[in-house]
């Protein structure tokens, strides 16, 4: 049996930076490392499939992983991104409140940004907003300097690259099946009916991550949270967008409501809506949820045309709460709490997960790093 020093599972954007993280991290003579993919190419999943914003840390509990992971991560991904020359812009944003009703929870964005150690947030009254942008409808909004949008493939290119680099292999088509936890390290079963050990692995499967942590023997299954898909929809704008910040709504249960965004060629889409569904595979648009789309855009663009909105694409956030939960944070679960030496699952890495990869990776080498792990 070949046997290796350590192997993330998954190659998206959260297992790219975990496995360049860790192969950077360990010492000469210990870089044999492994990313495990089962497609054909990296970040086949969630990773292609989000809004490619770089999130400031504003929406998350005080002192929870994804608060703290994403101001953090924020800050890595702008400099990394300057660094490498990855496609990147710091457009800001505008989250808006559309009715006198909504400007309480407004005012709780703020304070919970504050709380996070957000820097540059400004409230802003009907008249200063539509100074900025002129087409917006609103009664105030808060101005979010430091969110920008990324070239998401760019760079998992490039997180890749630096790990193989390092002397780290990508494998694709190399799905686990199923593990087996031994006082030697962690036997991994392959989809081709092979086997390969390793001292440690790093569980980013993503949606099947929880799935995955189920059938490794020697985990209990009390630390393996159930596995919830909430579906988002993307519709895109025909023709030029009147924007120039992404705008977000007030927040919504599960969800940042429907939202425009930009990419860098400044091409505006709107999305993720929340739709909860049984299968991580139902990534059809749903276009019956178009005229959904029309009614909560017109809240703050009441002159989107008719016509203007074209089906786009859809994603699955990997969720570990339910329909009636309330949203759970990031789970980075270790040793620590598992019991199983050399160990780390990820679950419910969702939004913001791309903002936070890097520190995401940064946490996983710190737990690997501790004595015994």
């Amino acid at each position: 049996m070949d046997k290796v020093n350590g192997v993330v599972i998954g190659a998206g954007v959260v297992g790219l930076a975990v496995a360049k993280a860790l192969i950077q991290a360990a010492p000469l003579g210990a870089k044999d490392w492994l990313v495990l993919e089962a497609a054909s190419a990296i970040g086949t999943g969630t990773s292609s499939r989000n809004s490619e914003v770089i999130h400031a840390g504003i929406y998350y509990p005080r002192g929870s992983l994804k608060a703290r992971l994403c101001v953090q991560g924020g800050e890595m991904l702008y400099a990394y991104a300057l660094e490498r020359g990855i496609g990147h812009q710091r457009c800001g944003k505008l989250i808006v409140a559309t009715d006198e009703a909504e400007l309480s929870a407004l005012q709780a964005v703020l304070t919970k940004a504050q709380e996070n150690g957000v820097k540059g947030m400004r409230w802003l009254d009907r008249s200063q907003a539509r100074k900025m942008e002129p087409e917006l409808s609103c009664v105030a909004a808060l101005h979010s300097p430091n969110t920008g949008i990324i070239d998401s493939h760019g760079l998992m290119l490039s997180l890749q690259g630096d790990f193989e680099n390092e002397g780290g292999l990508v494998a694709f088509n190399s799905a686990v099946t199923a593990a087996v936890c031994t006082s030697k390290g962690i036997v991994l079963h392959m989809a081709d009916g092979s086997e390969l050990m390793a001292e440690r692995v790093v569980n980013a499967a993503g949606l099947t991550a929880p799935w995955l942590a189920a059938k490794f023997e020697g985990l209990s299954h009390a630390h393996v949270p159930a596995a919830y898909f909430a579906k988002g929809n993307y519709f895109t704008l025909a023709g030029k967008s009147p924007f120039s910040h992404l705008i977000y709504p007030v927040p919504q249960f599960a969800g940042l409501g429907v939202h425009l965004t930009l990419d860098l060629g400044g091409q505006a889409k709107f999305g993720p809506d929340v739709q909860w569904v049984d299968s991580p595979d139902d990534l059809l648009v749903s276009v019956d949820h178009e005229q959904t789309f029309y009614q909560e855009v017109r809240k703050y663009w009441s002159g989107l045309p008719d016509g203007a909105l074209q089906a786009g694409y859809a994603g699955i956030r990997p969720k570990i709460s339910g329909p009636q939960d309330v949203a759970a944070d990031f789970c980075i679960q270790g040793p620590a709490v598992h019991g199983v030496k050399g160990l780390v699952n990820l679950f419910g890495i969702e939004s913001p997960g791309l903002t936070s990869s890097l520190a995401i990776g940064a946490e996983v080498a710190r737990l690997l790093s501790k004595t015994g792990n």
